[in-house]
């Protein structure tokens, strides 16, 4: 798949923070904050404040938005300061998509001292043109389209002559809403989550690397 630009999501595509992410909201944030169960899936790639706000639209709730806002603050800084590794083959990646002539960025729901923890644990800052957390944006998360819409302007880029790699529903969604082509990338954390959206679907770092370098 050909494009200008590439747009990497980072939980789960950059590096494999996701089967930390679902372990912890299954057995200790949600249980502590919402009556009964609920489903990680939904909630995939959205951004943790939304997250409660979602919740909250659809359970009763027994933590408030603060404390629950605490609880993903806390975890995050073990999850990208000690826990994740980067995916295989990823500066290999980057480095040839760059002499390619594309413009590669990183596009998530996380904000940025969560991206800045991962930038500088795996030194990575200088291999993306632009960093774009969603916080940046007056709008709303993934799946809506408005935080891949700010990544194209920020890049320069058409959305049409841009692909993000996505893990997620929502992710995927989100892109294609902007109008981009979407490669959807299973990161082995929840292999049940919907990426029939995508464009194109990689099972494995070497597969995804061939889906966007291949003409």
């Amino acid at each position: 798949m050909q494009s200008k630009a590439v747009l990497f999501d980072m939980d789960g595509v950059i590096v494999n923070s996701e089967r930390y992410w679902v372990e912890i909201e299954d057995e200790e944030i949600l249980p502590s904050a919402v009556e009964g169960s609920a489903d990680t899936s939904e909630t995939t790639g959205m951004n943790f404040r939304e997250i409660y706000d979602y919740l909250e639209e659809r359970h009763e709730m027994t933590a408030s938005k603060d404390e629950f806002v605490d609880r993903y603050q806390q975890a995050a800084r073990d999850i990208y300061g000690e826990k994740v590794d980067l995916q295989d083959g990823f500066r290999d990646l980057v480095t040839d998509l760059r002499e390619e002539g594309r413009t590669v960025a990183l596009v998530s729901s996380s904000p940025h001292d969560w991206i800045d923890r991962m930038l500088e644990r795996f030194d990575l800052r200088e291999e993306f043109d632009r960093i774009i957390s969603a916080e940046e944006i007056d709008g709303k998360s993934k799946p809506e389209p408005d935080v891949y819409e700010y990544a194209a302007e920020e890049v320069g880029v058409e959305p049409a002559e841009c692909i993000a790699v996505e893990d997620s529903t929502n992710g995927v969604k989100s892109a294609k809403a902007a109008g981009m082509q979407a490669v959807g990338y299973r990161n082995q954390s929840d292999d049940e989550l919907d990426l029939s959206e995508a464009d194109a679907v990689a099972e494995s770092p070497e597969e995804l690397r061939e889906i966007l370098l291949s003409e």
